[in-house]
């Protein structure tokens, strides 16, 4: 228990917003990457893996819709781990997860046998990286703290643009066991992240020990929060309709006559502005004026992704698509951008570790029905219209959730205590009692130190919902 103690974060700590901080923002960014592209990287090799067991390609797909399941579903197990052994144990264990499943896969010789591999031992792996990437993220930056999740979130787009190529090389030099044992190796560099997540330590004042902190290993005392409940609720939601499109816009341009070389293409005009979107977006969050207002930034951000799919619906040639791509990557960058920044907001440090499990679990099961409902409406109606606009619907949906809720939760949080109250607190700590022996320079570095606690900003009412 030890470790995770530390590893808390102890009361008192400052974020550094810096310093090592960036090699923690350098590691984020390898595992963000990793853990989002890897799913869909590995598909280049789903033509190979049908001729050599004679499946089909619903079979092969299940591959990723695995991983995926494993990395969302998986939060609260990730939660508890991290709360009991520490964030850099746990990323630990979990690169050499991902990193063994995919060089057991390079060995199977049936479906079933690459879909334990890969799916669940390397999603596993993945997602004992991911979650505890993000809480160490948390940890080592408060004020300049939306730019680096922005920036960590840029992994996910870099990393699709490399892995993919990367993967269809590596298929055509090597084939599938030979690509699949390379990509072992490479994950083994989650490990190395891992190392660089050196937790933060309390530095012992004179006469005192190092402040200790008691922790559940799942806090579900999350769900009596408002601001959270609203968030998981939109969350949830949000994700339903949210990655429809990039599934199903290279086969719509396909349906509209468009050839495979340029139907592809769409993919990585997306990527590409979603590479810029995610900075873009925490530096934008991150200013002072619109910081305290990231929750309606977010509401914002998905309300622009549902008219980007509306937009799309309408859509009756290859520019249109183009230009679909264009505005879905923009405000696609910034939900990706900005949804673990909110949820810091909401619950704060001390909470995170907790709340992102649970979160991601309730994310998971919409993660498993969208897209296949996407499917069952397109198989049903042949129009791929309506696949875009359902999904619109879907992210408009939780966009107005979380506004009209954040609204209602403001104005009906109590009242902040009386300022003479308040007055009469500090009158009692500037007032050590006789004989105590306190020495004041200790209690002067207390009341200093007590507004910003483990790096935490004082949330207005607006940013903690």
């Amino acid at each position: 228990m030890g470790g995770a103690v530390v590893d808390e974060g102890p009361t008192g700590v400052k974020a550094p917003d810096g310093g090592w901080g960036w090699a923690v923002l350098f590691g984020c960014f390898i595992i963000t990457g990793f853990s989002y592209a890897f799913p869909k990287a590995v598909s280049v090799f789903f033509k190979e893996l049908m001729q050599e067991f004679g499946i089909g390609y619903s079979d092969t797909a299940w591959i990723s819709s695995i991983l995926l399941a494993m990395l969302y579903g998986t939060g609260p197990l990730c939660s508890v781990c991290v709360n009991r052994f520490g964030c850099r144990p746990v990323m630990l264990v979990g690169g050499l997860f991902a990193s063994l499943g995919m060089v057991a896969a390079s060995f199977c010789r049936s479906i079933i046998q690459v879909y334990l591999t890969t799916g669940v031992i390397t999603g596993l792996g993945l997602a004992l990286n991911f979650q505890p990437s993000l809480i160490m993220l948390n940890r080592y930056f408060s004020k300049r703290r939306p730019m680096a999740n922005g920036l960590a979130a840029a992994g996910s787009p870099v990393f699709l643009c490399a892995l993919s190529p990367l993967g269809q090389l590596l298929q055509d030099l090597y084939g599938w066991r030979g690509g699949f044992l390379i990509l072992g190796g490479l994950l083994l560099n989650c490990c190395v992240c891992a190392a660089l997540m050196r937790p933060l330590v309390a530095v012992a004042q004179p006469g005192s020990g190092l402040p200790r902190s008691s922790r559940r290993l799942l806090d579900l005392s999350v769900f009596r929060d408002r601001g959270f409940v609203l968030y998981a609720v939109a969350a949830s939601v949000m994700v339903l309709g949210l990655f429809v499109p990039p599934v199903f816009v290279v086969s719509y341009a396909k349906d509209l006559g468009v050839p495979d070389t340029k139907a592809a293409f769409l993919l990585t005009v997306l990527g590409f502005i979603d590479i810029f979107a995610r900075p873009a977006a925490g530096f934008v969050a991150g200013l002072g004026k619109v910081r305290p207002y990231s929750v309606y930034l977010f509401s914002f951000s998905m309300f622009f992704n549902g008219l980007a799919d509306l937009g799309g619906s309408t859509a009756g040639d290859y520019g249109g698509l183009v230009v679909f791509c264009i505005f879905f990557g923009i405000s696609y960058g910034m939900v990706g951008a900005l949804q673990f920044e909110v949820l810091m907001a909401i619950v704060g440090t001390h909470k995170f570790s907790s709340a992102i499990g649970l979160v991601l679990l309730m994310e998971a099961m919409a993660v498993l029905i969208g897209p296949p409902s996407g499917g069952k409406l397109l198989d049903a109606t042949h129009v791929y219209k309506y696949v875009f606009i359902l999904a619109g619907a879907e992210v408009l949906t939780s966009s107005l959730i979380l506004l009209l809720g954040n609204f209602f939760c403001i104005r009906k949080k109590p009242k902040e205590p009386q300022p003479e109250v308040a007055a009469s607190e500090e009158e009692k700590l500037h007032k050590p009692p006789a004989d105590s022996g306190v020495d004041l320079r200790e209690v002067e570095h207390f009341l200093k130190a007590e507004p910003e606690k483990n790096g935490e900003l004082v949330h207005t009412p607006e940013t903690s919902v």
